[in-house]
């Protein structure tokens, strides 16, 4: 089966495959051809705001992020991702705003817990991280409008690896370590 080049679906699905494989480059050309197809498709400016930020090109993450928040204002999961680009950026005051930001709206809607965790992972506060990545797994958080079931391959999840903690909950996933 070939891959129809002009399928939004499947040229994101390609490059979020080349993301969570670390080939970052070839991530951000398909997202950009998926972009080229419907400029206004979130789930490719989500994957290139990634892409970017792992290649610390953060000005181009956070533009990306910008776009999302734009065409849909206190959307969740570019906030989040915001605040982690902010965080790896060393920008530790914006992170906490995005912080901030989500506890607000997680007064209004459901606000997935592991969403704030991957903001803590960016600012290297491993145990506040793994405390939201406890709570994203009693709350059964899964892929619907985001990143938690990919966990085990998850660049932005780097840091967390060799704590056994990590271990233990992708062992209570039922995912091998």
């Amino acid at each position: 089966m070939a891959l129809d080049p002009l399928s939004l679906i499947m040229n994101r699905n390609v490059g979020e495959g080349l993301y969570l494989a670390r080939q970052y480059d070839q991530a951000i050309e398909q997202e950009r051809k998926a972009l080229e197809l419907d400029p206004n498709f979130l789930p490719a400016h989500y994957d290139l705001g990634m892409a970017y930020v792992q290649k610390s090109m953060y000005k181009e993450s956070m533009a990306e992020f910008a776009k999302v928040l734009v065409m849909s204002p206190n959307d969740t999961l570019a906030l989040a991702d915001l605040g982690y680009t902010y965080a790896v950026a060393g920008r530790r005051a914006e992170a906490q705003k995005v912080l901030d930001k989500l506890d607000e709206l997680s007064k209004q809607k459901y606000v997935p817990a592991w969403l704030r965790a991957k903001i803590y992972a960016g600012l290297g506060e491993k145990d506040k991280a793994f405390v939201w990545l406890e709570k994203a797994y009693e709350e059964r958080s899964s892929t619907t409008g985001g990143r938690f079931v990919p966990i085990k391959m998850d660049p932005i999840y780097d840091p967390l690896r060799s704590d056994p903690r990590f271990a233990d909950l992708l062992h209570r996933m039922n995912l091998q370590p």
